[in-house]
């Protein structure tokens, strides 16, 4: 008799939030994006099949998150996912990108001391393509700050800062939209 696997579904850089019961909630000091030797510790190649990272890319520099990527694609199954989110560089409002520039806004406790990059949709696609994912855009805005929205199961993976979830977004006025994709291996 065959016994089915657990699969194993990661929240990496989970702060404080709890949005995703069930899944195995880590911090970078356990598990790095960029460092494959804390990832052998706990998983083997091809063993994850779901992984969530709300606001974490925007920490790694490009090249950083395209080896974050990579990695990722290393240790998640065939058909796994990333749903990944990140401040939107193409969101036309100037208070929310002074927030979320490179190098934050203030203090260096500020969360956004450490953005590295400030993505659009065509470069966090860009960079899970290279990769060899196909990626589905979930929720972003366009080069003329028009946001879009495509319907997603949030039992894949819930994002907080999301125009579905965030109390923030309800209604007519985004006020702190994310840019989220899902990033498929197939």
């Amino acid at each position: 008799m065959e016994v089915k696997q657990k699969e194993i579904k990661l929240v990496i850089g989970a702060g404080e939030y709890n949005n995703n019961p069930g899944w195995l909630h880590t911090q970078e000091g356990e598990l790095n994006l960029v460092d494959e030797t804390t990832w052998k510790t706990r998983f083997s190649h091809t063993s994850i099949t779901a992984i969530l990272a709300e606001h974490v890319w925007e920490h790694l520099s490009y090249e950083e998150g395209l080896k974050a990527a990579n990695l990722c694609y290393r240790y998640l199954k065939p058909s796994g996912y990333i749903r990944c989110a990140v401040p939107d560089a193409f969101f036309p409002d100037e208070c929310y990108q002074n927030i979320v520039k490179v190098g934050g806004p203030g203090p260096k406790d500020h969360p956004a001391a450490s953005h590295k990059i400030v993505h659009n949709y065509k470069t966090l696609t860009k960079m899970f393509q290279t990769a060899g994912f196909e990626v589905h855009l979930l929720e972003y805005c366009d080069e003329k700050g028009e946001f879009h929205s495509n319907e997603w199961d949030e039992t894949k993976g819930v994002i907080f800062r999301s125009k579905k979830y965030d109390p923030r977004n309800q209604g007519d006025k985004l006020v702190f939209p994310s840019l989220i994709i899902d990033a498929i291996k197939y």
